[in-house]
């Protein structure tokens, strides 16, 4: 019974896997239909039924470390199944850059309830104290990726302690007037670049190995994407370990007090400004990290990069993905950058269908796709 049962519930982890990998690689619009779909339906089978739902609950507790590796196996042999799209691989870097710019705003938005619109400027602010540094004083990825983050927690350490004068609402006007001043200032300022940006960012290397170069691996040529693409991978898995330590430690469990209820969070003893400021901080470095890597992988950045449209995006991924859930906002990123890629023709209305898409789920399903589940210790 048990082989049986394990048969059952890898097959359904290879059918997501390759419904996934179709997805990316259909290029006909009813082939993309379809493989969505299927995913959707799947995912609405899992969520209708609490049997299918406990099943697979009880088939990753059983075969975890399995089950993850299957996972990262996938995750790793991807560029190479795409290495003649390397489009293809651009779009999943993108999609990573997101999850972890939201993977950072969840800690807000999800673990506070502060809903927090200042993404787009954080994550400039990451990128152009990489470009800047990187472009006149020559330093290296490596060292500037951290020093990206702190720049960016610094802004977010700063931005924090008037927005705790505010609440609701009236927060989110105040971060939302900062990511706006902020994309006028770099507009309008000499040495940003003015709205030209800034240009000649070189691309990082490992060693010997430049980011910019393909990866040669037994006698296969893999895209220059590769490179950031597997990156990418190793920050999100980075920020979700880090995430997991935040959720079962008392940051996490004093974010969840706020959230809940913030006077009696106070009269427990809580220090509802360390706490908030904390999540702001938190969240800006992780930004900032991403502004860094996107510098560095376009080679060229402008503020057109940075409008408030970031701020939405990643506001829609994690209400989408699941409120205080990083798996539901992993798959919330695949879902909210890939799917527009893929339906080229709504292109132009992709702030509108992000702004329906967020009241939808506000209206249907406020915890999103993938609520949080129940916190175990053990």
């Amino acid at each position: 019974m048990k082989v049986l049962e394990a048969i059952a519930f890898f097959g359904v982890e290879i059918i997501f896997f390759l419904l996934v990998f179709l997805f990316l690689v259909f290029e006909k619009t009813l082939s993309i239909f379809g493989a969505l779909a299927a995913l959707v339906a799947l995912s609405l089978l899992v969520g209708r039924y609490p049997v299918l739902h406990q099943f697979l609950r009880r088939g990753f507790s059983t075969y975890k470390i399995p089950s993850i590796l299957l996972g990262l196996l996938f995750i790793l042999v991807l560029p190479i199944l795409l290495k003649e799209r390397p489009y293809h691989i651009f779009i999943l870097f993108n999609a990573g850059l997101f999850a972890l710019l939201a993977l950072g705003l969840n800690w807000q938005i999800g673990s506070t309830n502060i809903v927090n619109f200042a993404t787009g400027a954080s994550f400039a602010t990451g990128a152009y104290t990489a470009a800047l540094l990187a472009v006149h004083l020559e330093w290296p990825f490596w060292v500037l990726l951290p020093i990206s983050g702190l720049a960016a927690a610094t802004v977010g350490f700063i931005l924090g302690l008037p927005c705790m004068k505010t609440k609701t609402y009236y927060l989110s006007l105040v971060t939302m007037a900062f990511t706006i001043i902020v994309y006028l200032i770099l507009n309008n300022l000499d040495f940003t670049g003015g709205p030209d940006g800034i240009s000649g960012i070189p691309f990082p290397s490992l060693g010997f190995h430049s980011f910019g170069s393909p990866i040669r691996l037994w006698g296969l040529e893999i895209p220059f994407q590769a490179n950031f693409y597997y990156l990418v991978v190793v920050l999100v898995a980075i920020t979700f370990l880090v995430d997991q330590r935040f959720r079962y430690s008392r940051i996490g469990l004093a974010w969840n007090a706020i959230r809940n209820d913030e006077i009696a969070a106070s009269c427990q003893g809580i220090d509802i400004l360390y706490y908030k400021v904390l999540s702001f901080s938190a969240n800006f470095f992780f930004d900032g990290i991403s502004g860094a890597l996107f510098a560095f992988s376009m080679g060229h950045i402008s503020p057109e990069s940075f409008s408030f449209n970031v701020s939405v995006t990643v506001v829609a991924i994690v209400i989408v993905g699941g409120l205080d859930n990083p798996v539901g906002v992993l798959l919330g990123s695949f879902l909210m950058i890939i799917i527009p890629e893929k339906f080229q023709v709504f292109q132009d209305y992709r702030m509108l269908i992000f702004g329906l898409i967020i009241l939808l789920m506000l209206r249907l399903r406020p915890k999103g796709l993938f609520p949080p589940s129940v916190r175990t210790y053990g």
